[in-house]
């Protein structure tokens, strides 16, 4: 494949599947605040418009036949680009001022984020920005404890909602729906690791060991993009959803955490399994998400009691 960028010295990418809805408003955006950047779109396997409507707005686009992941499509793209900063763009996030600091804030620290807001401008409290999960903050997601009573001291220091999302400097882990990365940290990290499939807690995987290699994320309010939040997952059924962020992180428990610790949080995604199964018969009025809960029971035991480190696509799909 021949290098999509040769002169520019940023890039904007945007990894689509099924985003005809939301990716011209992202590609419009990116075109009058970042005109200097190339933009890139790699698009996982769409069956909509999504690749055309890329193409007609100036975007050198990667067309993947199947779904290759957020971390795949992250890694095809860096691979076949050579701008020393890469900006990874959510297609339902839509920069809203130029990223001229941004720019800067990454080549001085190696990964930069901006601050996502609503439609209307306000900040996305709990989403733009949180800190890495502890064992208890996960457990306390799977039993939906954060949702039920999100201002708990867990959820607190989680999501970062003591602190003023107005207020710049470092974070902990920016949300890859806008995050900003030097290429050489992404080289020295040997990219995105692809085993967290399709999606969920690949980003927070990927900030933290940068962290662990010594890169600080810095986030600047004054950078800002409107994130309409979830438009390609929220096309998947209900029940595939719970499979994919199950399966991402018991992963993300199995890689980053202690025995003792990870199985602690694979015994909670048990029990949690039950109740949230209920709920979903009781939604759906029927017995159709009894199977795809039936599958994350036996994933979530088997990992409970044979620790692995990798789980592999094909091990849950």
């Amino acid at each position: 494949m021949e290098d999509v960028l040769s002169v520019r010295t940023s890039t904007a990418l945007v990894i689509t599947h099924n985003s005809e809805d939301v990716v011209e408003g992202c590609l419009t955006a990116l075109a009058e605040f970042a005109p200097s950047f190339e933009v890139v779109v790699v698009d996982n396997g769409s069956s909509d418009r999504t690749v055309g409507l890329a193409r007609r707005n100036g975007a050198t686009v990667i067309s993947n036949s199947d779904n290759r992941g957020f971390a795949g499509a992250v890694n095809q793209a860096f691979s076949c680009t050579h701008t020393e900063t890469v900006l990874l763009l959510n297609p339902d996030t839509w920069v809203s001022t130029p990223l001229t600091a941004l720019v800067e804030a990454c080549r001085i620290h190696g990964l930069a984020a901006g601050q996502l807001t609503d439609q209307q401008g306000v900040p996305q409290a709990g989403f733009s920005i949180r800190r890495f999960p502890t064992a208890a903050n996960l457990i306390l997601e799977l039993f939906g404890v954060n949702r039920l009573w999100r201002r708990n001291p867990w959820n607190r220091q989680y999501r970062y909602l003591d602190r003023d999302l107005n207020q710049e400097g470092p974070v902990e882990q920016p949300a890859g729906a806008f995050l900003m990365i030097r290429r050489d940290v992404w080289q020295t990290l040997a990219g995105f690791d692809e085993d967290f499939w399709p999606i969920w807690f690949e980003d927070v995987d990927f900030c933290y060991r940068a962290a662990k290699a010594g890169y600080t994320a810095q986030y600047l309010a004054s950078a800002k993009a409107k994130h309409l939040g979830g438009q390609s997952i929220k096309k998947l059924d209900s029940s595939v959803r719970e499979l994919y962020w199950y399966v991402s992180l018991i992963e993300y428990a199995a890689k980053h955490f202690g025995p003792s610790t990870y199985r602690g949080v694979c015994l909670a995604a048990v029990l949690s399994i039950f109740p949230r199964m209920i709920l979903g018969m009781i939604r759906e009025r029927g017995l159709r998400p009894l199977g795809s809960y039936c599958r994350i029971l036996n994933f979530a035991g088997r990992r409970l009691v044979f620790r692995q480190h990798r789980v592999g696509r094909g091990t849950h799909t």
